[in-house]
C-alpha cells in the first residue's frame, strides 16, 4: 500500500492528476481513504490501484498524442 503522492513520484505524475479519478475510485478498485493527523483523509493505493491507474495514464496519453 502507498499513499497517493508516493505513486505520483513513481510514475512521474501530479498528484492532482492521479487523485481527481481516484477520488471517485472504491476499495474493490485498489483505492482506500486512510484517516491521518486531525482526522485528515489521505488516499492510499494499492499494488492493484497503481496498475489500474498506470493503464489508464497510457490511454490518456495515447489520445493526446
Amino acid at each position: 500500500m502507498k499513499t497517493l503522492d508516493r505513486v505520483a513520484a513513481e510514475l512521474g505524475e501530479t498528484v492532482d492528476r492521479l487523485q481527481e479519478p481516484a477520488i471517485g475510485m472504491e476499495p474493490e478498485d485498489g483505492v482506500i481513504r486512510v484517516c491521518g493527523i486531525a482526522e485528515v483523509e489521505v488516499l492510499a493505493v494499492t499494488a492493484f490501484g497503481i496498475e489500474n491507474r498506470s493503464g489508464l495514464i497510457g490511454m490518456e496519453r495515447d489520445r493526446q498524442a
